[in-house]
């Protein structure tokens, strides 16, 4: 069957859908609007730019919508000059949005569906692939990056987030990246690993600070089947990647509309401890357990690597699950020589995206923040939380009616802070809420109306400097 004979997918009922509709709905314009309105106490040294990246549907979906798989990427930008604050938001123009703009509808089907466009659709756009780098965004080497898992990079023009094309970082990813590369703070070394679909199934690389490739990518071995592997933990003599039971299967989704996923907890978990010399990898076995994101990782001082992350029980937000999903945040040392591994327990708050002052990765970290619900809440994410790992306690701020999204330490001149993007779910507004760091559970110190209501997204950064 041809392309042109398939039955074109019906529109998905976006008003129905969980990831379509209330705090995820998408926008639809690009936004520049400069002299926000700042209610509170704005930073006089807080200068630099918030940048965050999520799936939003350059037009309504056809066949089916996988979050945040199918979602086209669009990155938002506060600029902070410590007396103004500003606002944009463009997509990230990959050739299948392009594609579909010309037509002013959705060619591309859901990422699993067997569906793709007619030729007649398409009009010269035949060869076009649809990349969806909508999952984090990265500057690095002179290039600011939007990217996800298992596919190259776009990069943006930082001067107005415009897209400039498809990126390999000169060859270190050529095959693709994950959505969460780690850069050394100490050498400015970005390292990353790639997940395939065909064999080699994992390998990895390191972009030099000036942006060249300084290891091609390298094949790990021990891993024998496709496994999705959403982050990775950088120290300063590992990269560290945890393959936890979840595998593809591209074929069956297709042949029989399944799951592309399989949990398979009878395999464990397996962590990589990938030396950054690029002497042989070393394995430590687990039981099964689940990792969305990872906070920190460093080496101890008798040998062992210790990782900071958020534990689960079971994959979530994948319809894989068999059981309800627990989450805390975990503390896990790893022997490279003997080979044991040894969990505690940081805080058993219901949390996800943990985020440390990236300054100090790859060393000692004193802080998590974190967000996520209190018991009885609004289901979803309405409490950010601030883990002090020097006192052990944990404190939070509990937002009402405000859906907070990923926490960020945004470096100021003189001092530390904590930021993040919020929507009321009442008023279905946005602003960024900007905290203090000695005792961010007292509130805001300002916030700042941003002019568009933004769609429940993902990651961002923090860069510092002045914007634009």
């Amino acid at each position: 069957m041809t392309p042109s004979q398939h039955t074109h997918p019906a529109l998905v009922d976006m008003a129905n859908h969980p990831y379509l509709s209330g705090l995820f709905a998408p926008q639809r314009k690009d936004v520049d609007v400069t002299g926000l309105t700042v209610t509170g106490d704005l930073p006089a040294d807080l200068v630099g730019s918030y940048l965050r990246n999520g799936p939003n549907p350059r037009f309504d979906p056809i066949g089916s919508y996988t979050f945040p798989i199918d979602g086209d990427a669009m990155v938002h930008q506060v600029d902070f000059d410590g007396s103004t604050v500003s606002y944009r938001n463009r997509f990230v123009r990959t050739p299948a949005v392009i594609a579909e703009e010309e037509v002013g509808r959705a060619l591309w089907s859901g990422l699993f569906d067997p569906y793709f466009p007619d030729e007649d659709d398409l009009d010269g756009a035949e060869n076009t692939g649809r990349d969806m780098p909508d999952i984090h965004v990265v500057k690095h080497g002179g290039r600011l990056l939007a990217m996800a898992e298992a596919t190259r990079p776009y990069a943006l023009d930082p001067a107005d987030l415009s897209t400039i094309g498809i990126e390999s970082c000169d060859g270190a990813m050529l095959g693709g990246s994950t959505a969460h590369p780690k850069i050394d703070p100490a050498t400015g070394e970005m390292l990353l690993f790639n997940y395939a679909f065909e064999a080699p199934y994992l390998r990895w690389s390191v972009v030099g600070p000036d942006g060249k490739c300084t290891r091609r990518p390298t094949a790990i071995d021990g891993v024998d089947m496709p496994m999705m592997i959403h982050d990775m933990a950088l120290t300063q003599r590992y990269v560290v990647i945890f393959v936890c039971p979840l595998k593809f299967d591209i074929i069956a989704s297709f042949t029989t509309g399944s799951s592309p996923l399989e949990w398979l907890p009878e395999l464990g978990t397996r962590i990589a401890l990938v030396p950054r010399d690029g002497s042989p990898v070393k394995w430590v076995d687990a039981d099964p357990f689940w990792v969305w994101h990872f906070a920190n990782a460093y080496d101890t001082e008798n040998g062992e690597v210790a990782v900071d992350y958020v534990r689960w029980n079971e994959p979530t937000h994948l319809g894989v699950e068999t059981a309800p999903p627990i989450a805390d945040i975990t503390r896990t040392l790893l022997n490279p020589t003997t080979g044991r591994i040894t969990h505690t327990k940081l805080s058993d708050s219901m949390v996800e995206f943990p985020r440390i002052d990236d300054r100090s990765l790859t060393r000692p970290h004193n802080a998590i923040a974190s967000s996520g619900q209190l018991p009885g809440g609004h289901a979803g994410t309405d409490t950010l939380f601030f883990d002090d790992l020097t006192t052990g306690r944990q404190t939070y701020w509990d937002s009402g009616t405000v859906s907070v999204g990923e926490p960020i330490f945004m470096s100021g001149e003189a001092h530390g802070y904590w930021g993040t993007i919020g929507t009321d779910r009442v008023t279905m507004t946005s602003a960024f809420y900007v905290f203090p760091t000695d005792d961010p559970a007292s509130g805001p110190l300002c916030s700042v109306n941003l002019p568009i209501r933004v769609p429940a997204g993902l990651h961002g950064a923090w860069m510092s400097g002045s914007p634009r």
